[in-house]
């Protein structure tokens, strides 16, 4: 009879013996993680910006790319990226811990989206403009725009704007959807004076809506009461499974060979570049 740590052995030989095949099945494919309805980043169709730059990425490395999709953001690195189901991230905060990050690919910034024949300047979450009441301005669940309010003390005044575009549920333990379109539509009809959006998420509404609307960067002065600060700029990378330094050196490497092409992506979509 086989004694428990004998079969223990034996199951970690197997594992490991399906691991190797595994990676070995996928061994000329780039497997991205991908949101299957997060535009204009990508969607199933794949029409977002990410799904264009992922086979920028592909070519570079000389492999088929295939996206793997999932619903929740919130479980992207976890039930995906974690369990073998696919090899990279796109769009990651550099200050990530969850993963093995590459270098930055590009960065850029909130802005402010104004309706342009408004003429309304606003580069800070500073300006006075923001502070007054009957200045409407619209932000998403959870963003840095959020935490600003809070500190101006506008977020009651926005309140109901807020579960509204949430459809009147909490986003506590949930995640809700609401898309950046919504928010730059209202700009453009003027529900609001102005939106706050990360530039990535904002830009192709900006350049498609019917009438003339402006973004405007937003200075990276922002702070808390306490000092804190509250980053409006931000350096993005892609995220690997940590220890898969492999796979990291060779897309810092087509980062870099695949520069003007990467950009040529985001130049198009009219992302602001820092």
């Amino acid at each position: 009879m086989f004694k428990k740590q004998q079969v223990f052995s034996l199951f970690s030989m197997v594992a490991g013996v399906l691991c190797f095949l595994a990676t070995q099945a996928h061994a000329d494919e780039l497997r991205v993680c991908a949101g299957e309805n997060e535009m204009p980043f990508s969607n199933v169709k794949k029409e977002g910006f990410e799904n264009a730059l992922a086979e920028v990425i592909g070519q570079g490395l000389n492999k088929k790319v295939e996206f793997v999709f999932w619903k929740d953001p919130r479980y992207s690195v976890r039930d995906f990226l974690d369990k073998n189901k696919c090899d990279v991230v796109f769009g990651m905060d550099a200050a990530d811990p969850r993963v093995l990050k590459t270098k930055p690919y590009f960065k850029s910034g909130y802005v402010f989206v104004t309706k342009e024949d408004r003429e309304i300047d606003i580069s800070s979450w500073n300006d006075e403009m923001l502070k007054a009441k009957s200045f409407r301005i619209g932000v998403l669940p959870d963003s840095p725009g959020k935490v600003m309010l809070l500190q101006i003390n506008r977020f009651d005044d926005m309140f109901d704007y807020f579960a509204e575009i949430q459809g009147y549920k909490s986003t506590r333990n949930n995640y809700i959807r609401v898309e950046p379109s919504r928010l730059v539509n209202d700009v453009e009809s003027q529900v609001l004076h102005a939106a706050e959006l990360w530039a990535p998420e904002a830009a192709r509404y900006v350049r498609e809506a019917k009438t003339k609307l402006k973004m405007q960067l937003i200075k990276d002065d922002a702070k808390k009461s306490n000092g804190v600060k509250v980053p409006m700029h931000y350096d993005v990378v892609m995220g690997v499974r940590k220890g898969d330094t492999e796979l990291q050196q060779a897309l810092n490497k087509v980062i870099d060979d695949k520069k003007v092409e990467i950009e040529a992506v985001l130049k198009k979509e009219g992302i602001p570049l820092l």
